[in-house]
């Protein structure tokens, strides 16, 4: 059964050039990493010796690794400006790339320390691990917080994670703040930069307590908010192919969330079996005042159990985020190009976007096209155009060329283009949109594989 939602256009939104602040966002985190390496650099007059060299060494990495584990936290702490203006994936993968980095600092930092202190005192590495675990102040501490966060980062790497499950990694991830709780205090009581510097201690306070209220702000008192006061239950589920179906979810004050089409939320439905997996679903159609609808495809785990949900089913939310919007485009002239459930995001913009609108659809074969009779009566409305890409009768997919690109939209090049698909097929695209002379900016995709 296909839900069709009243169909309306969104308000044109100015088209002048807007500035995405993630330039400006990289540039105010390596500043803050130069300021780590000035706070070294001002506290040491001379390093001596092969002991020196090896200490100051690790001192560098600690502080690094230090300003590193806050930075790792503040990006995942889903602060909307980050979500929504840079985009989930893209913050995501900044804090995937800083985990490894700071994972390699830690180390680096751990194995500089020890050998600059064993060559300084004439010791074994051994008996110079011993001490400094047993009889340092705050050391057991952040030797737990150290064996933790490599923990996390090995269970981190792709081939780990693709071998456990999303509930397992993400739970023992969720030690990362412990961590980082156990590790603290050693910072200020070992740090030779810290030491008799007030200044010093008062910023490093800073940064830390900044990025545990952006986690408590957003992760924990947002979302409780969110749900008491919009109190979202499972309206009805529909059926929309084989192994796609649509969920409608009611609540209360919907317009307050201030969601839009393209965005996406993270979902919890208290139901058995599904209550302790929180999983994005985009909206597929354009929020109502007191309606959201997500459609998912059931692919094993926490998405098998959608169809299975009853009305009146508690949810809990949190969002919106994302940032493939109408906010994004520069131009009248839109492409969409959507495969397979990617069509969900895209399925709300084809109703709202405003001027000249093109959806590109790619799927196996028309018993696969989802929500296939709402897109049809959208583009009826709107005067849009739907172009369908199924495969052949022999099972072939048809390639995705600049000139197949070129066929379907003549001007391609003149055009915004959002992608949404599995992330080869969105490379595929890329690839074949920048060929056929569409700039890079005017490129916009979002992904959840990460």
């Amino acid at each position: 059964m296909t839900t069709v939602y009243e169909q309306r256009a969104a308000p044109a939104v100015p088209l002048e050039a807007r500035r995405s602040p993630a330039g400006l966002l990289l540039a105010l985190l390596w500043a803050g990493a130069l300021a780590v390496v000035a706070l070294w650099w001002a506290d040491t007059r001379s390093v001596v010796g092969a002991a020196g060299w090896l200490t100051d060494g690790g001192r560098i990495a600690g502080l690094l690794c230090g300003y590193g584990c806050a930075v790792l936290v503040a990006l995942m702490a889903r602060v909307p400006l980050l979500e929504r203006r840079i985009g989930s994936d893209r913050v995501a993968r900044w804090h995937a790339m800083a985990g490894r980095y700071t994972i390699c600092l830690l180390v680096a930092h751990v194995t500089l320390i020890l050998f600059g202190y064993a060559a300084q005192d004439g010791s074994g590495i051994v008996h110079e691990l011993t001490t400094v675990v047993l009889t340092y102040p705050e050391m057991l501490k952040a030797t737990a917080g150290a064996l933790i966060l490599v923990a996390v980062g090995i269970l981190s790497a792709r081939a780990v994670r693709r071998r456990v499950s999303h509930e397992f990694w993400y739970y023992v991830h969720l030690l990362t703040y412990a961590a980082l709780f156990l590790s603290f205090g050693h910072q200020l009581a070992l740090g030779a930069d810290f030491t008799g510097n007030s200044l010093a201690q008062a910023a490093w306070y800073a940064l830390y307590l900044g990025a545990a209220a952006l986690v408590v702000w957003f992760r924990i008192l947002t979302p409780v908010r969110l749900n008491l006061r919009h109190r979202l239950r499972v309206e009805s589920v529909h059926q929309e192919t084989s192994d796609v179906f649509s969920v409608v979810v009611r609540g209360r004050h919907i317009d307050e969330l201030r969601a839009q089409p393209g965005q996406f939320f993270r979902w919890r439905f208290l139901a058995e079996g599904m209550r302790w997996t929180s999983s994005p679903y985009s909206l597929s159609a354009p929020p109502r005042p007191d309606l959201l609808r997500i459609t998912v495809k059931a692919l094993g785990g926490h998405s098998a159990s959608v169809p299975l949900l009853r009305p009146g089913t508690r949810v809990w939310a949190e969002g919106p985020y994302g940032s493939l919007t109408a906010d994004r485009r520069s131009s009248h002239k839109v492409l969409l190009i959507a495969a397979g459930v990617g069509i969900t995001p895209l399925r709300a913009l084809f109703e709202t976007l405003p001027g000249q609108v093109t959806l590109l659809y790619r799927a196996r074969t028309a018993e696969d096209l989802a929500l296939g009779a709402e897109l049809e009566a959208i583009a009826r409305w709107r005067g849009a155009r739907v172009v369908y890409a199924l495969n052949g009768a022999d099972g072939s997919r048809p390639p995705f060329t600049a000139q197949t690109l070129r066929a379907a939209v003549s001007d391609v090049g003149g055009h915004d283009v959002y992608v949404c698909g599995p992330d080869a097929f969105a490379r595929d695209v890329y690839r074949a949109l920048r060929a056929a002379g569409v700039p890079d900016r005017r490129i916009h995709h979002e992904s959840f594989e990460l």
